[in-house]
This record gives C-alpha cells, structure tokens and sequence, in this order.
C-alpha cells in the first residue's frame, strides 16, 4: 500500500546496521541468529526509543510546545533518551520517575540530570496515577507561560509507533539489498510501541516474517490488548484501513523473571555469554530478558534449524552500570 509519514525530525543515525551473531548460532546450532542494531542509532541517543521521539517531537514542534514532559522508572531508556532529544531541540524537559532520590546518580538518571531534565521522583503507589502527575506538571507550565506535551511511557502511542513504521521500511530495504530471507523477527517488549509499529510495518511494507514479542514485564494478555490499543488509534489517526483483529499477535511469555528491572543470575550470564562471544552489549532490563527467552525458544525447538532469525538489538547499555556488582 501507499503511505506517506507524518513529519519526522532526524535524530538517530540511520540506517542501523544488521550482522549475523556467528559464534552464537554455532553455538545453537541453528537458526541463523541475525542482529537489527538499533544500539548504534547514537550516543546520548542509543536505543530504539529515539525512533519515535522523531516523531513525537516533531508533533510537539508543531503544536507550539516548548515544554515535554514524560514518564519511567528512574533507570528509563525513554526518559534518558527524551532529555537528550530535548536538549538538541531546544526544548525544556520535565521527567516524572518511579523512585529515584534514595538511588545513586549514574546510569540513566545520571544522564538525564546531566542534559538539565527537570525531575520530579514518585513512589511505585504514586506512579500508578501517572497521567495525572503529569497533567498537574503540564498545568503548572501553562500557569507560567509554557506549553507543553505530553508523552507516554517508552514513547508507545499512534504517534510514536511511527518510528518502527519507519524501521520497518528501513529492515526491508536492508533485507532486500543483502538478499537475506528473514523467517521470524524478534524483539522486547516493554511498553509496545516498538512491537506495534513492526506488526503496522509488516501491513504496510510487506516486512518479511512473523513478528515475536517477548515480554519484560506484565503478561502477555496486557500486551495483547495493549499493543491492539495502539493498532486501532493508529489506524484511525492515519486512515490506514486496517483490521485489526486480523493481525496475529505473538507474544512470548515466561521471561520476565523477577519483574521489570530486576535480574536473575541467568539473565546476567546470557549478558556475559552475548559479550564474550559476539563482542555485543545487552542490557539487563529488555535485550537481555528478551535474548534469554530467544535462546531457550531456539534450544525447545520454536525455530527451525534452516531458519533465519532477526532480533532487534533495542539499546539501554547505560541501565548495566548500576547493576555492574552483579556481574562480578
């Protein structure tokens, strides 16, 4: 079909690259184990979530926004990321953040103070009421003269889905010019903007495979009626004239471990095994739950041997840092 984007400001260095992990697939013998390295998309900027902030900010832009406000847990890859986009944009970030003042200042949080993000920390109970903190902020701005705009957790609405849209037709291109056959993709789910936008891709740019979401946190009912949430306002902001219920969801279970955020020893060895064999960098909150429950798939037989798999390498290697007693 035909689509034209909604304007976009260029933030990420793109395209990312795809590589094949080769000492990991011997080690699995098969499938061919493939990597969408969207760690590489920039420095302060790292990480899928930039991807959508293209999209997102340039809304804001254009609604006469000075002021972005946003939400996540203290360590967030999205809160990080929106602060550093900010700052290049000229624009005043405010970040409300799941716990915070009692934890060391590194990792995300330290780079999110370091690019000037106004903070204001809750507590898990108070973060359960989020969308009003953060109406109350947007209220306060615009008592002061500003406007402001407001983005969800990780970026995941009809606007910032937009981004892995945009990646999808990029995966395509890329697929296409390395005559690489991709028989399943894989990626985290955490808040599902990412996984929705390549389920829009694969409609509207024919992206090859079936695409697997592997949950970080919550269950797979959340994520299945969270990710058609998204499905149906982006089909209805854009006019796409999708089914939606006719897309098939598949959301891979049992891999959140001790919750969002927190590690399991077997979650800091498949980080360790990635690193010493690929040279690659997972982090403990998304890519590495995400490769642990890829590899135990693999090794159940949910892949077959001749099948070539894509994961999409979503970034988050400052949120390591706070966790580096664990490793050693």
């Amino acid at each position: 079909m035909t689509f034209e984007f909604p304007h976009r400001i260029p933030l990420a260095q793109l395209p990312t690259p795809i590589e094949k992990l080769e000492v990991l697939t011997k080690s699995l013998e098969g499938p061919q184990i493939y990597l969408k390295r969207d760690d590489y998309t920039g420095v302060g900027l790292t990480g899928n979530k930039v991807r959508k902030l293209e999209f997102l900010l340039a809304q804001a832009i254009a609604d006469g926004c000075d002021h972005v406000i946003t939400c996540g847990g203290y360590q967030s890859n999205h809160a990080r990321t929106t602060a550093v986009a900010a700052a290049k944009l000229g624009l005043k970030c405010h970040l409300v953040l799941r716990d915070g003042p009692t934890v060391p200042l590194e990792g995300n949080l330290f780079l999110s103070r370091l690019f000037g993000a106004e903070i204001e920390y809750v507590t898990p109970e108070q973060y359960m009421q989020v969308d009003e903190i953060i109406n109350g902020v947007a209220l306060d701005i615009e008592s002061d003269g500003g406007k402001a705009f407001s983005i969800p957790e990780g970026g995941s609405n009809e606007i910032g889905v937009m981004g892995y849209v945009k990646a999808a037709e990029e995966i395509v291109q890329q697929l296409g010019n390395m005559d690489l056959p991709i028989h399943h993709i894989v990626v985290p789910v955490g808040s599902g903007g990412t996984y929705a936008g390549l389920l829009l891709g694969k409609y509207i740019f024919d992206l090859p495979g079936q695409v697997h979401g592997i949950n970080v946190c919550d269950d797979k009912a959340f994520f299945v009626h969270k990710t058609q949430s998204i499905l149906e306002k982006a089909n209805k902001r854009y006019g796409l004239g999708l089914k939606v219920s006719k897309i098939e969801l598949s959301i891979i279970d049992g891999y959140v471990g001790k919750g969002y955020g927190l590690s399991s020893q077997s979650e800091i060895d498949i980080i360790k095994e990635v690193a010493r064999k690929e040279g690659v960098i997972l982090d403990p909150v998304y890519t590495g739950k995400a490769m642990l429950g890829l590899v135990d798939q693999v090794r159940k037989g949910a892949f077959k041997k001749d099948e070539n798999v894509l994961f999409i390498h979503t970034g988050g290697v400052f949120g390591l840092f706070p966790k580096r007693s664990l490793f050693f």
